[in-house]
């Protein structure tokens, strides 16, 4: 629990927010948004997280590392988690393995009459001088737009799989 102070963070607007109701606790909700092995069934670009630096679950100053996907590209990066408060709000910022911040990301869960409104934003973190760096690794020229999307079909499967629905994530070639 707790949270690293926002003086400590450096992030510009977000690049990318979407939001969805679902039909679960906020507890509930936090559970799966906040354990990045899980989530990453539920990912369009991260294919699989495991915790690294001895950590086993979502505390402030724990940290993942993600494996990634977008077709043939692959990378890998790391994260922090500077929120994590059960049942309102989980966040991690990522980097490189070799220490080029990333992004942010913030999972913001909010009562919802019997359920919960799930609100996910992005911001981009990366330094201009690893912009074609970033682009070469990832294959993706308009982060902004891709994350917009990912974001959306992120929160239907963290919806469906909330509600006890069947989905299948889509191969991507």
């Amino acid at each position: 629990m707790g949270t690293k102070p926002r003086d400590d963070l450096t992030y510009s607007e977000p690049i990318a927010t979407g939001g969805i109701s679902i039909s679960a606790a906020p507890d509930e909700v936090y559970r799966l948004v906040s354990d990045p092995v899980a989530m990453a069934e539920c990912t369009e670009e991260l294919r699989k997280a495991r915790w690294i630096r001895g950590a086993t679950e979502a505390r402030v100053g724990n940290w993942f590392a993600g494996s990634n996907r977008n077709g043939v590209r692959r990378w890998v990066t790391h994260a922090e988690i500077v929120e994590a408060e059960p049942g309102h709000r989980f966040a991690y910022r990522v980097r490189t393995p070799f220490f080029v911040p990333i992004s942010r990301w913030e999972y913001e869960i909010d009562p919802d009459g019997d359920g919960s409104r799930l609100t996910v934003t992005n911001w981009l973190r990366v330094p201009a001088w690893f912009i074609p760096i970033a682009i070469f690794i990832t294959g993706e020229p308009d982060r902004a737009a891709t994350n917009r999307a990912n974001i959306g079909i992120t929160l239907q499967r963290v919806k469906a799989r909330l509600e006890g629905r069947e989905w299948h994530r889509e191969p991507r070639v």
